[in-house]
């Protein structure tokens, strides 16, 4: 039906995005100045986790999966790290309030709070 919602469509328009900003997260690594988006930073998120546990179940079956999984974990702490202050700038922060994660019990949720807050001012 011509004009109709295409759910294959929209799926793969979303896992291009997820491709897209994973990569980009990646290519940033690192690149504190800026800004990420929330899209740009949660579809990274998704992707990183996805990863992770997919070396993870792999790692189950092979001790080289293992090791590839601690190699991942390590390299992903940079744009982990970028993306993260990127998207604390973005909603109008400075990048120091990345450590109210260290705060006991309620930093880790604040830092979360923090995160899904929408961009202040124009994107450049």
């Amino acid at each position: 039906m011509a004009g109709a919602f295409c759910s294959d469509c929209y799926l793969l328009f979303r896992m291009n995005s997820l491709i897209r900003y994973f990569v980009e997260a990646w290519q940033r690594a690192f690149d504190y100045a800026g800004r990420s988006s929330r899209p740009e930073y949660w579809w990274f998120y998704l992707a990183n986790l996805i990863v992770g546990l997919l070396l993870a179940l792999l790692g189950n079956a092979s001790d080289f999966f293992i090791r590839i999984l601690m190699v991942y974990a390590v390299a992903s702490l940079f744009p982990n790290l970028a993306i993260t202050i990127r998207r604390l700038r973005d909603s109008g922060k400075p990048w120091p309030w990345i450590f109210i994660s260290f705060v006991p019990l309620i930093g880790g949720v604040w830092l979360i709070i923090l995160l899904c807050q929408p961009s202040v001012g124009p994107i450049a």
